[in-house]
This record gives structure tokens, C-alpha cells and sequence, in this order.
């Protein structure tokens, strides 16, 4: 009989995208059940592709007390009762909630992963509770997994857990990245999408063509993208040049201003095409990738763009200046400077050598460092060496 493995995660769509094909590898060994909460298209997605067996815990990721104690007995209840030997959790909520239920339970094995730290932009008593939580979250855990240096930096400079208690796995990354999925090999499809897109939105084979995946927010650095960008267009007229936004505007947190979202929906060398599920055509038609972010855990945007073939121009922020070297792959600016990333677009748009040789090492990069079994195979040792200590 396989030993049991309980993976946790606050939303579906997180189990469903940062998670893809790793459940199902884990399978082979482990009789896994995912645990997120419902909802018709993610929730049912893990459970077909993945082939593993799923149950609701409805868990939000704000605070809300009523809701968290109500998930937290749902979890504590279903926990004892499955009686796995290892509980691993994803994302704030699902590591609070899943390591107290798991505690609670006396499962022998329990085990977080931090992909990202939002108490790291807080201040004053919010930053004091999330600063409370994330250390009860460790205490309860066996291990934490940081899926980057810069966030195992903070946890230890923040006193969060002892280092010992701390381990990232491979280089980074939760899940890593399938190359063979994302790879800058040309076909049919794509080449016939490539025409019609440059067609209908009056991109010529000349232009220099910058793109920005994820969501458009105020902490993505889309303010100073665009402000770069703008700068760039009026220091350099004739240039044939464009901006590829790929993503949904933020309509909450973060949200940008409205003169901010009017630029980007009325420039006309600014093209946005909203949120695609497939993102690998638009990363074909572009040349440089920019992710000006203000903080990230480790940014699987910049593994898919690298391992399409594309420079990246980053902020300086931990996962991103980990990802890229300086010069080698890409170039890193520092953060919040609309100055910074305009410097770095400049340089990337006149200087075709240097743009060809950083193209030349990205993916060489990803696929040496990030390729998901490189990820896939390290948890498996990690999670066989527990599994042993059970035994004795």
C-alpha cells in the first residue's frame, strides 16, 4: 500500500496552474488527495488531469474568523480521518489553516511550501499579525520549503523559524517549468497566429516588440512600465516599437489609477489582449519580456518567457534577480524606477548583439536549472527521506 499525501491549497486555480503535472508524477509513489475549494473549472481540472482524488475545504484568503474556524475543523476532521503520513501545504491561509489541522491531527509528516510574502509591503499592527501568523504556520510545520534564496533570506532575517527548520529545493521554484511545452520552436499554429495578430493589430515584422504577462496592478509595476514606455516612444520617434500586455486588470487591491488603465487601452503603440490561459503565442510574437514587479515568491512568467527564448528585463527582487544574471540572460533594474526600466529598454531596443546573446542564454538557463523534473524529482527525495524516518 502506497503511503498517503494530503496536498493543501487556499484556491483551485493555484493547484490548478503552479502545481500542473507535479501531483500526478507524485501519484506513482503516493496515493495523493489535492484539498483547495470548489469551483467548477479548476477544482474539476486537477481531478481529471491529475487523476487523483479531491475534497472541498471552502478556505478565503483574506481574513475572516467565522469562515477560518469553520475550514479549520473541516480540515481537522478530514485529516484524522484519512490518516496521512505527510500534509503539504501551499499559499497563507491553506499553510495557517492545513499546519494547525495537521497539528492537531498528529500527522508525523507536515511540510509548507512559501511561494510569496505579501506581509513584506505591510506595516504597523497588520504587519505585526501576518508576522504572528507566519510564525505560528512554521512552528507547526516539520519543514518549510521557500521556493527561492531571497524568501529563505527573509524568513531568517524576520526570525520566522530557525535555519535549520528552512530548506529551498533544486534552484527555487514550486514546480518548475515544462520546456517542452514552452519552447521557442516555430509551428504551423503558431506561425499562422503570429501573421494574423501582427495583421489585426498593425505590428510589422520590424517592430521591437516588449511584453508583460500577469495581472495589472499598482505592485506589478505597471505604472512604471508604462511611464518607460512613454518615455521611450518620445525619445526615439519612428522607432518601430509596441507593448504586449497580456492579463486581467486588478479591480481590487492594487488597482491602477484611472489615467494609468486609459493609457494602456488608448496608446496606440500599446497593445492589451486581456488574460489568456495559452500565453506562449503572444511570448512568440514579442522580443523582450519586462516584469518590473515590486515583489514576487519565484515568478513562473519569467521561466516561461526564458524558456521561450526571450531576454527578460527585471526588477531586483528575490525569484527575479535569481532567475536572471545580470548581463547573462537579462537585466535587472531596481525597483519602483521608471527610469530604470526605460534605462534597460533603451539598451535592449539599439543594441541587437547584446539582445541576441541574452536571448541565446535564456533558455539554455531554464532548461538547466528549472526543468519541473529537476523540481519534481528533489521533493520525491525530500518527501522518501521523511517517509523513512516514519518508519523507524
Amino acid at each position: 500500500m502506497k503511503p498517503k499525501l494530503i496536498r493543501i491549497t487556499t484556491a483551485p486555480i493555484s493547484m490548478n496552474i503552479i502545481l500542473k503535472g507535479q501531483l500526478a508524477f507524485m501519484e506513482q509513489y503516493f496515493e495523493v488527495i489535492g484539498v483547495t475549494a470548489y469551483d467548477e473549472k479548476h477544482f474539476n481540472e486537477v481531478a481529471a488531469r491529475e487523476n487523483i482524488r479531491m475534497f472541498e475545504v471552502n478556505m478565503r484568503r483574506t481574513i475572516s474568523p467565522i469562515q477560518d474556524l469553520k475550514s479549520l475543523w473541516k480540515l481537522y476532521r478530514f485529516i484524522r480521518k484519512e490518516k496521512p503520513e505527510i500534509v503539504h501545504t501551499h499559499t497563507p491561509k491553506a499553510g495557517l489553516l492545513g499546519m494547525l489541522a495537521a497539528k492537531m491531527a498528529g500527522v508525523p509528516v507536515k511540510l509548507h511550501t512559501v511561494a510569496g510574502m505579501p506581509l513584506v509591503e505591510t506595516t504597523g499592527a497588520k504587519r505585526q499579525l501576518l508576522n504572528f501568523i507566519e510564525k505560528l504556520t512554521y512552528r507547526c510545520a516539520d519543514k518549510i520549503y521557500p521556493n527561492s534564496k531571497g524568501l529563505e533570506d527573509i524568513i531568517f532575517e524576520n526570525r520566522f523559524c530557525k535555519r535549520e527548520k528552512a530548506k529551498v529545493i533544486a534552484n527555487g521554484s514550486s514546480n518548475g517549468i515544462d520546456t517542452d511545452y514552452f519552447t521557442p520552436d516555430s509551428i504551423s499554429e503558431r506561425v499562422a497566429f503570429n501573421q494574423q495578430f501582427r495583421e489585426q493589430n498593425g505590428i510589422a515584422q520590424d517592430d521591437v516588440v516588449f511584453c508583460f504577462v500577469g495581472r495589472l496592478c499598482v505592485e506589478k509595476g505597471i505604472a512604471e512600465l508604462v511611464t518607460a514606455f512613454r518615455k521611450l516612444l518620445a525619445q526615439n520617434p519612428g522607432t518601430p516599437i509596441k507593448l504586449l500586455f497580456v492579463g486581467p486588470f486588478e479591480k481590487e487591491n492594487g488597482a491602477l489609477s484611472q489615467e494609468m488603465a486609459d493609457a494602456i487601452t488608448s496608446i496606440p503603440e500599446i497593445i492589451y489582449v486581456g488574460r489568456h490561459d495559452d500565453i506562449r503565442p503572444y511570448l512568440s510574437i514579442s522580443d523582450i519580456f519586462v516584469f518590473p514587479s515590486y515583489r514576487e515568491g519565484f515568478p513562473n512568467v519569467v521561466l516561461q518567457a526564458g524558456a521561450m527564448g526571450l531576454p527578460c528585463i527585471v526588477s531586483n527582487i528575490n525569484g527575479c534577480n535569481e532567475i536572471v544574471k545580470n548581463g547573462e540572460n537579462g537585466l535587472i533594474v531596481d525597483v519602483k524606477s521608471s527610469d530604470a526600466v526605460f534605462d534597460a529598454m533603451q539598451k535592449l531596443l539599439h543594441d541587437t548583439d547584446l539582445r541576441n546573446s541574452l536571448a541565446s542564454k535564456a533558455r539554455e538557463n531554464i532548461v538547466a536549472n528549472y526543468k519541473r523534473n529537476i523540481i519534481w524529482q528533489a521533493l520525491l527525495t525530500e518527501y522518501n527521506f521523511y517517509i523513512e524516518q516514519v518508519k523507524k
